[in-house]
């Protein structure tokens, strides 16, 4: 990135006087020789590399690798740490903290010496913390994720991490399972460094980022621990100096075209509905026009292609052999269905990166022909007088018989107090209830958390019904599956009609129509409302009173406000 004619890190390392040699002489104390300072390209290393983040763990080594291609192609690398958000360990949810992930990124970004950075992401909500930071700041930016983890194996079969605990969890509370062979699967899902090897988010981000054309074709899908995952890193490395030198930036990249890419790919792939959130997200920092209804309108004409849990059978693994997300995008573009021109952090359009991507394994990555679902099975937008500002439904990982449904609300105002009566064999419900769990959104829980999913009551898992409607206005896993209404939007916590529903309310999801109503008359949710008290605040001091007071719903992407739109690069004053 260029600054009156010579890139920005001259300001520090190439200034005269007092501020370059303050410069220079400390950064000599770690042992670099006066070569570095020569004008060459500075490139930051931002790595979410946690303990505290297992998905995250070995991203100390993939910067290894970045380091030295920086080094190949004449940069100068330097790594820094980001905030690591670990979905597994971090509570009440990492969601909570991804935007201040992306606020910390994005100054340290701005204030230190940087002609571009490589973003080291791994589980969820890194990959998109971090898109967000650099859409922000634009400086030239590759991002290289960690990769999934291998395959899990129990008892002679694949699983998969977070789509089998869901249904470890349903047949230890009907008994199908012990609680000692819970305790052993645990070690057969996760078996290796990386993210989970499902179709779940942080799988889904990283498809997004390669889709995006801000990972390089086939990043998204090398295991954690194969070899060719830390030969991409290197080849990283020596991108992003090209990108400095030909100024190549986020902003033109990430387009509007790129973004309809993506939620084009989202749909083939079966991916996480937590995308939209986080691509609204990230458009928002860009000033790229997107709503909450594009998801919808884009995904209509795409089928289901990958044959992934929880939506199918197979693994990442399964996937990256089968040809990855360049033999997918190669279907789409033979459709029709992609921009072919959108540019990428190759220097090419994306269609000329997929252009001779070969599928090796059809039962895994299915043909626009002959799809694993047909085109509109994917996420879909509902509207009604139950969430006026939208929700949102994974139809692929639902049951096609409840997707119309009417049935009578059973109303809780957390996750906690459902699971206090889910097991009681007196709880007044049946497979025609729909389960309504409130004040989970991003000012609710705090943070949107994944808890949508809850685990149908034990009377009926021990009937053997396994689906059942449920609606809330927090999120859900990517590894998850089951009929669950997603996002409501406006929550609970603000008033939304979500926090009007009561025990009994009939309610009717028909998401053919795109419809989720509740049934009770204007007048009646009018008296509601006017005796309506919004619960107490959750903080009085720290991040959490921030991000509550200034977090902006879910179909504006749970940015805070006043971070929407970006603050550029400008070299900041001297500070000597």
């Amino acid at each position: 990135m260029t600054v009156d004619g010579g890139l920005r890190s001259t300001q520090w390392f190439g200034a005269t006087g007092r501020t370059g040699m303050t410069h220079r002489s400390w950064m000599r104390a770690q042992g670099f020789t006066p070569e570095v300072f020569d004008g060459r390209p500075v490139v930051g290393i931002a790595t979410t590399w946690s303990e505290l983040a297992p998905c995250n763990v070995h991203l100390q080594r993939v910067a290894e690798s970045v380091k030295r291609g920086v080094w190949q192609a004449g940069g100068f690398p330097l790594e820094f740490p980001a905030m690591a958000l670990g979905e597994t360990l971090l509570r009440p949810t990492a969601m909570l903290y991804r935007n201040l992930l992306a606020m910390e990124s994005e100054e340290l970004m701005r204030a230190n010496p940087l002609d571009g950075v490589v973003l080291l992401s791994g589980c969820d909500k890194t990959t998109p913390g971090l898109l967000m930071a650099a859409a922000s700041v634009d400086l030239p930016a590759v991002m290289v994720t960690g990769g999934p983890m291998l395959s899990g194996k129990y008892r002679g079969a694949d699983v998969g991490s977070g789509t089998a605990v869901w249904r470890f969890e349903e047949d230890l509370v009907a008994g199908r399972m012990t609680q000692q062979e819970c305790e052993f699967a645990e070690g057969c899902m996760a078996r290796s460094n990386g993210h989970c090897m499902t179709m779940g988010t942080a799988s889904t981000m990283a498809s997004m980022a390669e889709a995006l054309g801000m990972q390089l074709p086939y990043s998204a899908t090398w295991p954690a621990v194969d070899s060719r995952r830390y030969e991409t890193a290197q080849r990283a490395g020596q991108v992003v100096v090209d990108l400095v030198r030909r100024d190549l930036r986020p902003s033109a990249i990430m387009t509007r075209a790129a973004f309809e890419n993506a939620i084009r790919v989202n749909a083939a792939i079966g991916g996480s509905t937590n995308a939209v959130i986080h691509l609204l997200a990230i458009a928002g920092r860009l000033g790229v026009p997107l709503a909450l209804d594009d998801f919808d309108v884009l995904a209509r004409d795409v089928p289901t292609l990958v044959n992934l849990q929880p939506n199918g059978q197979y693994l990442m693994e399964d996937f990256c052999y089968a040809g990855g997300l360049p033999a997918v995008m190669r279907e789409l573009a033979s459709a029709g269905l992609l921009h072919t021109e959108a540019i990428t952090v190759t220097g090419a359009g994306i269609g000329a990166n997929v252009a001779d991507a070969e599928c090796w394994n059809r039962e895994v990555i299915k043909t626009m022909a002959e799809p694993l679902q047909p085109a509109g099975t994917g996420t879909a937008v509902l509207r009604g007088n139950l969430a006026p500002g939208g929700a949102v439904i994974k139809q692929s990982a639902s049951s096609p018989h409840l997707l119309k449904h009417r049935g009578r609300a059973l109303v809780f105002d957390s996750p906690a107090d459902y699971y206090a009566v889910s097991n009681d064999p007196d709880l007044d419900v049946d497979e025609d209830t729909v389960l309504v769990i409130r004040y989970c959104g991003p000012r609710g829980y705090p943070g949107m958390p994944e808890v949508a999913n809850v685990p149908l009551p034990r009377k009926l898992l021990l009937r053997g019904v396994r689906d059942m409607v449920r609606i809330c206005d927090g999120r859900m896993s990517g590894t998850a599956y089951g009929t669950v209404v997603l996002h409501a939007s406006p929550e609970a916590a603000v008033g939304g009609p979500l926090a009007l529903v009561r025990a009994g309310d009939w309610i009717t999801l028909d998401v053919p129509a795109r419809a989720l109503t509740l049934e009770v008359s204007d007048e009646e949710m009018a008296e509601r409302r006017a005796a309506w008290q919004p619960p107490a605040p959750h903080a009085s001091r720290g991040w959490t009173r921030l991000y509550c007071e200034t977090v902006l719903q879910a179909d504006a992407g749970a940015d805070l406000d006043f971070l929407v739109g970006a603050s550029g690069h400008e070299v900041p004053r001297e500070s000597h």
